[in-house]
C-alpha cells in the first residue's frame, strides 16, 4: 500500500507540475507578447528589436522560475526533518493518511 500512495502521489505532483508549467508559459506568452509586440501587426515576422525583447523577457520569466524552483526545493529539504518528527510522535498528521 505504502508503494502504490507513493505512486499516486508521484503522479499528482507530475501533473501539477504540468499544470504549473502549462500556466508559466501561457503567463509568459502573454506577457512578453503584451511588452514586446506592437499591436498593430505591419510583416509577418517579428522585427529584430521585437525578437531581442521577446528573447530578454523569456530569459526573464525562466531565470525567476529557477530561482522560485531552488528555494522552495531548500525549503522544502529544511522542513523534511521537522516534518518527519511530527509524523512519528502523531501518526495522524502523515501525508497521505486518511481516518
Amino acid at each position: 500500500m505504502a508503494s502504490e500512495l507513493s505512486n499516486n502521489q508521484l503522479q499528482a505532483a507530475g501533473e501539477l507540475e504540468i499544470e504549473m508549467m502549462q500556466d508559466l508559459y501561457k503567463r509568459m506568452t502573454t506577457a512578453c507578447h503584451k511588452k514586446c509586440v506592437i499591436p498593430r501587426y505591419k510583416d509577418s515576422e517579428l522585427s529584430k528589436g521585437e525578437s531581442v525583447c521577446i528573447d530578454r523577457c523569456v530569459a526573464k520569466y525562466m531565470e525567476v522560475h529557477d530561482r522560485i524552483g531552488k528555494q522552495l526545493t531548500s525549503m522544502t529539504l529544511q522542513q523534511q526533518p521537522t516534518l518527519q518528527g511530527q509524523q512519528a510522535t502523531d501518526p495522524s498528521r502523515a501525508v497521505g493518511t486518511y481516518q
